[in-house]
């Protein structure tokens, strides 16, 4: 870490092979597409190494980039995203439901169907289910209300319920 830090060439490639992979799945999961994912992830990358100087403590470095992913997520889905609430009054009952269905379905059949989620679902659902943001902190980051951010989350639990368990009878 300390040769990462000042510039040299070899510890910081390393540093990207350790993390690159991890961090391109949170890109992914994100943003729904391979190119806006690769450009968040290189330019969150250079962001790091640019910025490596200000990490004080090397075993922190992970939570940090993750950190410099998801904000550069946020940013970028701020320049392309137009938010449209969904109103709560429409979602239906049934999604309120606990989730033990979730149990007979794998993490990759998951994450498959939240990359597909349209933007807003997926990103709001992300930031709340996987990074633990609040609502009130989804609402500040992507500059929505609360009740967007609440009912882009119920909106995400939703479709999602609806898709796996479209693939659940279908694959038995």
């Amino acid at each position: 870490m300390r040769k990462a830090t000042q510039g040299d060439e070899e510890a910081r490639s390393l540093l990207y092979e350790q993390f690159a992979q991890k961090m391109f799945s949170i890109c992914v999961r994100m943003t729904g597409n391979r190119p806006d994912a690769e450009d968040i992830l290189q330019d969150s990358f250079i962001t790091a190494f640019k910025s490596l100087h200000q990490l004080k403590e090397q075993h922190l470095f992970e939570p940090w980039l993750r950190r410099i992913i998801v904000n550069e997520c946020i940013r970028h889905v701020k320049k392309v995203m137009r938010w449209q609430p969904v109103e709560e009054e429409h979602l239906p009952d049934a999604m309120i439901d606990g989730d033990n269905w979730l149990q007979s379905i794998s993490f990759e059949q998951i994450h498959g169907e939240i990359k597909t989620l349209p933007g807003g679902c997926r990103e709001v659902f992300n930031l709340y289910v996987i990074e633990n943001y609040s609502h009130q902190q989804i609402a500040e980051s992507l500059e929505i209300t609360i009740s967007t951010s609440k009912s882009q989350y119920h909106r995400a639990r939703q479709l999602l319920k609806e898709r796996l368990l479209k693939q659940m009878v279908r694959h038995g």
